[in-house]
């Protein structure tokens, strides 16, 4: 067993995943989860004014109002890390240009020998800065053609940083996990990924 300890530093802004909307986070978003929506991730939802909930993503709140992820979420990015880095291949060779192409069955060895603590993991801002939220279309093609609508999401910026051990029951995924926090500078976490928002940098603490 091994243990490594992360700093993440966010480089652009970090936006909510969590449906402002009770019923819609128990119904649609929380039964995504890898285990049942849990009643606890429900009342940590902030309150948002009725007409704009069915539109906005937020944050989840620790005691004390503070923004904060749970730690299914950094696993969710290490999987979506691995499957990406998968698909690269050194054209030269044939061969896997990153570790992770060489992962068989990568969701099973994140969900059985990858764990991330604490539970809770604070988002804490740079000092002054303040949650702002981001307004941006969305479009999709319909049988009745293009449809925009809008949504709208809590922020956190650039300079937030995020705490957590990365819990290896195999030392020897050690790399895999250097290696997927790498591509966070490329693609990082929560909402609007492929245009760069939530992109981190990060240090290991007891390298």
């Amino acid at each position: 067993m091994h243990t490594m300890k992360i700093e993440i530093t966010l480089t652009d802004e970090l936006l909510g995943t969590a449906s402002a909307n009770p019923e819609v986070y128990e119904d649609f978003i929380g039964a995504k989860r890898p285990t049942e929506p849990d009643p606890e991730e429900i009342e940590n939802l902030p309150t948002v004014k009725e007409e704009l909930r069915k539109h906005t993503t937020v944050f989840h709140r620790a005691k004390g109002g503070k923004p904060m992820l749970y730690d299914y979420q950094i696993k969710g990015f290490f999987k979506d890390a691995c499957g990406a880095l998968s698909r690269s291949k050194d054209t030269e060779k044939g061969k896997p240009a990153y570790g992770s192409g060489a992962l068989k069955a990568y969701k099973k060895v994140v969900d059985g020998l990858i764990f991330v603590a604490p539970r809770e993991i604070p988002l804490i801002l740079p000092e002054g800065a303040s949650i702002g939220y981001c307004v941006r279309p969305l479009r999709a093609q319909t049988a009745q053609g293009e449809r925009v609508a809008l949504a709208r999401s809590e922020t956190v910026p650039a300079g937030t940083k995020l705490f957590f051990d990365v819990v290896l029951l195999d030392a020897n995924l050690g790399g895999l996990v250097q290696e997927w926090l790498d591509y966070g500078k490329y693609r990082g976490l929560g909402q609007w990924r492929s245009s760069g928002k939530g992109a981190f940098s990060y240090i290991e603490l007891n390298a």
